[in-house]
Formats: C-alpha cells, structure tokens, sequence
C-alpha cells in the first residue's frame, strides 16, 4: 500500500506559475504509474496527466499540453506537477493518484488508479 501527499497548491495570478509536488510512502514508489487529477466545483473530477513507472511515457490532457509538465524522481518517492501559463478555468482541488497495475503506462481512467491523495486546492486569479 502507498500514501500520497499532495502539496504546494495556493493562490496564482493568470498567467503565472506553480508546481505541485506528490510525495509517496513506501519502497515501491518506482512500480506505480502516477497521474494527476482535478476536480472544480460544481463539477466531474478530470484527468489532468500521468506518467509510466519508469517515466518513458506520459500523457496529457488537451486543454494543459504545451503549459504542464510531469515529472517523477523515483529516488526521492515524488512526482511533480509543473504548472505554467495557468489560467482561470484549472482552478481545482488537484489529486496525484497511483496505479499499481504490472505495465509501465499511463491512463486517464481514474478508476485503474488504486491510491488517491487528500488533494492540493489550486487557485487562478484573473
């Protein structure tokens, strides 16, 4: 089992950036796929990103490519969440979530991912 915990959310300016930081417990951070999710108010909780076990594949969702970045430094148990050029609309509760299938891979099937975090609130203001 693994423990997730997010941080370095907090109140930006449109335009700025921020990154977030998920720190893992346990030896066996290295075999979990990671993803980020978001979850506005009022709506669905989203796929964001991921990143393989090995960090050999990762994907995006549309509306972040080209201003998120993940990362993942397996020897410090922690992916990252680079967040550039943030606007209004990715103000949410930010999620890091783990999958702990056999393959290195990515998906944005939020039920394939066995280990949630308590959330990072992100903040854009205009």
């Amino acid at each position: 089992q693994v423990q997730l915990v997010e941080s370095g959310g907090g109140l930006v300016q449109a335009g700025g950036s921020l990154r977030l930081s998920c720190a893992a417990s346990g030896r066996t951070f290295s075999s979990y796929n990671m993803g980020w999710f978001r979850q506005a108010p009022g709506k669905e909780r989203e796929f964001v990103c991921a990143i393989s076990k090995i960090a050999d594949i990762t994907r995006y969702t549309d509306s972040v490519k080209g201003r998120f970045t993940i990362s993942r430094d397996n020897a410090k148990n922690t992916v990252y969440l680079q967040m550039n050029s943030v606007k209004p609309e990715d103000t949410a509760v930010y999620y890091c979530a783990a999958d702990r299938r056999g393959t290195s891979a990515t998906t944005e099937h939020g039920h394939l991912y066995n280990y949630w975090g308590q959330g990072t609130q992100v903040t854009v203001s205009s």
